[in-house]
């Protein structure tokens, strides 16, 4: 199972789009809630390495499961 980015935690600080191992993490169109960039998980590319939820600086903002109703791209 692929891990998420929620949308509108994120605030596009993007340490785990260089951490990442298969690049699945792309940018977002816009901006979210708070008004920041953010970034999302392609979840057929995810390998489940959890390196994304290990690196990011901004608490919640990446969970270990696949959420597709609390992501956009």
């Amino acid at each position: 199972m692929a891990h998420t980015i929620l949308t509108d935690v994120c605030e596009g600080v993007a340490d785990c789009v260089d951490a990442c191992p298969v690049a699945c993490i792309n940018p977002g169109n816009g901006a979210n809630r708070k008004g920041t960039a953010f970034y999302w998980i392609d979840f057929d590319t995810c390998i489940d390495c959890g390196i994304c939820l290990q690196v990011c600086p901004v608490a919640g903002a990446i969970v270990p499961e696949e959420r597709p109703d609390q992501q956009r791209s």
